[in-house]
């Protein structure tokens, strides 16, 4: 369920041929596997193509050059052309994955600055615009490819692997990483996240986590997620007509009237009474 994949076919790969974007970076296919529990491979000689593997969940392993790899959340590897490999998802805790097998002259300089240590996955903090491009690349290739789209999803694929490859040449300082995480606290509002999940998708220790975002914000990371989740309430309280248990459900909270006493201590006011309250102001 959920399952989506893209492969070039040989009428495709013939028209693509003479295009010379597609000969210096081009995906050949691409997918993503949600929840790919007997999700396998054995390759004794490779492909000619590079593997891109990108874990969002769960977990797997990738056995190469005489190693085992874990992959898990938040991060990636590259397994590269012509090289023998296995790779699959755990049985215990199945990985969602997007894929790609991607060549081109541009292939191998992507593939060296992205695979820094041949010995180990790459962590990858979470970003939903790298998610929004893959998905596009996936639809321009189910459908017939004119040289505009060729040259989009070329375009597309350089921007994702780029984003990934020279993510240290970019500011990517402390401040950049807890702004990061408040953007993932954001689009997370409906899920309940622990202070380790949090510190996990920012790639730091808890301790150390708590000390920057403090720094950052006045408030511990909890504190601020909950403070989110109320804002957000609000919201809900102005612009919709939607009860309170179905607010908690949007904002994550599981029990209404713990819900009740977070509002009250951040607003002053029940939720009830905030409703009341605004609809007497307008």
């Amino acid at each position: 369920m959920g399952q989506t994949m893209a492969v070039l076919s040989a009428d495709q790969k013939e028209k693509a041929h003479f295009h010379p974007f597609f000969h210096n970076l081009f995906p050949d296919a691409i997918g993503y596997f949600p929840n790919a529990k007997h999700h396998n491979r054995s390759r004794k000689n490779g492909i000619q193509e590079y593997i891109f593997l990108y874990c969002l969940e769960g977990e797997g392993w990738i056995k190469i050059n005489g190693k085992t790899i874990q992959l898990q959340p938040n991060s990636a590897f590259i397994i590269p052309q012509n090289t023998p490999h296995k790779y699959g998802s755990s049985l215990n805790d199945p990985w969602s994955i997007y894929w790609i097998h991607f060549s081109g002259n541009y292939a191998a300089t992507l593939y060296n600055r992205f695979s820094t240590n041949a010995n180990e996955a790459v962590k990858i903090a979470f970003d939903e615009s790298r998610i929004k491009l893959l998905n596009e690349i996936i639809k321009l290739l189910e459908n017939n490819l004119s040289d505009e789209k060729i040259e989009f999803i070329h375009f597309r694929l350089i921007t994702f692997l780029s984003s990934l490859c020279y993510s240290n040449t970019l500011d990517n300082t402390i401040e950049d990483k807890i702004s990061d995480s408040i953007s993932f606290m954001k689009a997370n509002l409906n899920q309940t996240l622990s202070i380790e999940a949090l510190a996990n998708q920012a790639f730091y220790s808890v301790s150390r986590y708590s000390e920057l975002f403090k720094q950052k914000t006045g408030s511990s990371p909890i504190q601020y997620f909950i403070q989110l989740k109320i804002h957000k309430s609000c919201e809900y309280l102005n612009f919709t007509n939607l009860n309170i248990k179905e607010i908690c459900k949007e904002v994550g909270f599981d029990d209404p009237y713990y819900f009740s006493r977070m509002f009250k201590k951040q607003m002053g006011l029940s939720p009830m009474q905030y409703k009341k309250h605004l609809a007497n102001s307008i």
